[in-house]
């Protein structure tokens, strides 16, 4: 394979930063049109300078010729000005195709005059080490050509011009893509430096302060895009965190209690004899205790096991109480209907849990609603700058005052005698999963029923 292949040797030379590339960008963009303007330059010099010749050549061959009289046979006569060496210099005068004066001058030249005479307006060039540009002018008498005057100039003098022009122009131009390359850099290096340092400060974040965030501080257009992404990508690695700390403090704290008691029922079983009702109930108690582990282990891993794409953690909660309260219509279809309420767009309600940990919130807090409403079931969700803001509210008749922080320990009832199953145990595993998210579950004052009011963190 050839090492100085394009592909090759462009890899190998490409600046390995942004700003080295932007400033080679602009380097070869800058360079491409020096290099037309440059060229451009010369050759309207270079035209302009053969433009000069050519008029000095026509000035000193019509000078030359005001100096010549056609006698009445067409014979030229030279009348000779006082001072005419500055007119003889480079001049020819011929009559058809004798030279009647001539300067001093190369064989070269002299023999390129010798052509032009008698060939009417010409003009014509040497090459060699010293060129020359000669210009033929015709001497007419009654319409007819009977002389020819020469003039000629050396061209040396014109093209040092157009070389040290050329000259010049490159100097001038490597000078200005140095500078331009230069400036690029400084200025890119300038403008990235704000990115560098944004940059840096989400890096600190994301290993020690995940809360921090860039917020909506004033920037410039493309950096307030970047402080937003950059945001969300905290936002998202801080769900992930939560997401795994409350993986473990749930697996641990949830599974304990079933745990303990099958521990207990086999170790009753296994210590002495019961008869066959007792070991019915002590299996039956077994087999609960193991259902409500395998509950909690497929609720706490759902997102584990389904290897969606979405990021762990994350949950549109508008799209999840409208499945939940037509869920509830379709179980339950005798109890009241739960009335979806969205204050904010969807977009706004994205709460920082999983779907999964998030219905098992909801899920015991509207199991509770259906279980005391009278008529209706309110479910509410706003967006709010700590989080997302659900309530769920109902018109049955509400929690007693001395039992509003009650209703929260595992096993209590507030109206125990109400004729409901339950084992107490939907609300304070609710307000567990909700603390383990970072967020926080109470219950509110209302005119009349229960209001729930559950806030997450955004997600």
């Amino acid at each position: 394979m050839n090492a100085f292949a394009p592909g090759r040797w462009w890899r190998r030379v490409r600046p390995g930063t942004l700003r080295g590339r932007l400033a080679l960008l602009a380097l070869v963009t800058t360079a491409v049109w020096v290099v037309l303007l440059t060229c451009a330059f010369n050759v309207v010099l270079s035209g302009r300078l053969r433009a000069e010749a050519d008029d000095l050549l026509r000035t000193r061959a019509e000078a030359a010729a005001a100096t010549v009289h056609v006698g009445p046979d067409r014979s030229l006569t030279v009348r000779e000005p006082a001072d005419d060496r500055a007119l003889d210099t480079g001049i020819w005068i011929y009559q058809g195709s004798r030279a009647l004066e001539q300067p001093s001058a190369t064989e070269r030249d002299r023999r390129r005059a010798d052509g032009l005479a008698g060939r009417g307006r010409a003009f014509a060039e040497t090459t060699g080490p010293a060129p020359t540009r000669l210009y033929a002018l015709p001497v007419l008498a009654e319409g007819r050509q009977v002389g020819t005057v020469v003039s000629a100039v050396g061209l040396d003098p014109y093209r040092h011009t157009a070389r040290s022009a050329l000259v010049g122009s490159i100097g001038l131009a490597l000078l200005l893509l140095a500078g331009v390359y230069l400036m690029t850099r400084a200025v890119v290096g300038r403008a990235l430096r704000p990115v560098a340092a944004m940059s840096r400060q989400a890096a600190r974040w994301s290993g020690h302060d995940t809360d921090r965030r860039f917020g909506d501080t004033p920037r410039p257009a493309e950096l307030g895009a970047l402080a937003g992404n950059l945001d969300e990508l905290l936002d998202r690695l801080a769900a992930v965190l939560r997401h795994e700390r409350q993986l473990s403090a749930e697996l641990s704290h949830e599974l304990r209690t079933p745990l303990a008691r099958i521990t207990a029922e086999t170790d009753w079983l296994l210590a002495r004899s019961r008869d066959p009702a007792q070991q019915k109930a002590g299996l039956e108690a077994i087999s609960a205790g193991a259902d409500r582990m395998r509950t909690i282990c497929e609720t706490l891993l759902s997102d584990a096991r389904a290897r969606t794409s979405e990021a762990p953690g994350r949950c549109a909660l508008g799209a999840l109480a409208r499945d939940l309260a037509a869920r509830a219509a379709h179980e339950l279809p005798a109890a009241p209907p739960v009335t979806v309420r969205l204050t904010d767009e969807e977009s706004a309600l994205t709460a920082g849990v999983s779907p999964a940990v998030a219905e098992r919130i909801l899920a015991p807090l509207l199991d509770n609603a259906r279980r005391y409403a009278a008529g209706h079931i309110t479910l509410e969700c706003s967006a709010r700058p700590e989080g997302v803001r659900v309530v769920v509210a109902d018109d049955g008749p509400g929690v007693p005052d001395g039992a509003r922080e009650a209703v929260f320990e595992p096993g209590h009832r507030a109206h125990p005698a109400d004729g409901h199953d339950g084992a107490g145990l939907g609300l304070p595993l609710a307000r567990r999963l909700t603390r383990a998210a970072g967020g926080e579950l109470t219950l509110e004052p209302a005119a009349r029923g229960a209001r729930f009011v559950v806030t997450l963190p955004p997600g």
